[in-house]
């Protein structure tokens, strides 16, 4: 399975260029990185944190075939409410039980405005759940790997 992983261009320790918070730039950062490696494929697409609001945002401007979000955080931009109910491909939402950064509830209400949204909390991990619980996160991330190859 083909795969693109990208630093965090707005993270305290990334050496990225553009070093940069603003959501335009990480977009076309992800637009630039995706149509030089892989030109033709439509991405399935993983972010952390602020990572998952910049997929959320690619997401209403370009194809995709599928996402996993871990500690989404502003989720609920009025911009992205309005391209919610285009996202016709699966979206899958982890959040940590402990995680003090990403706000369950809002997650909760994006799961239900989501056509094919799913919100699983993983129970004693915080903000990193990928980190507190590799095993699920792995066997979640395939299984929508999966799911998205048959849309």
């Amino acid at each position: 399975m083909p795969f693109l992983a990208l630093d965090m261009p707005y993270g305290a320790h990334s050496h990225c260029e553009p070093h940069s918070r603003s959501v335009e730039t990480n977009v076309a950062v992800i637009q630039e990185a995706l149509a030089t490696v892989f030109p033709s494929a439509t991405p399935v697409l993983v972010g952390a944190s602020l990572g998952s609001h910049i997929a959320l945002q690619y997401a209403a401007r370009h194809p995709v075939k599928g996402l996993l979000l871990v500690g989404a955080v502003r989720v609920l931009e009025v911009t992205l409410v309005e391209a919610y109910a285009r996202f016709t491909f699966p979206v899958r939402l982890i959040v940590g039980s402990e995680d003090h950064i990403a706000n369950s509830e809002e997650l909760r209400i994006l799961a239900g405005k989501l056509p094919h949204g799913k919100l699983t909390v993983y129970e004693g991990v915080g903000h990193s759940a990928y980190l507190g619980n590799p095993g699920r996160f792995k066997r979640d991330l395939l299984e929508l790997y999966a799911l998205a190859e048959q849309t």
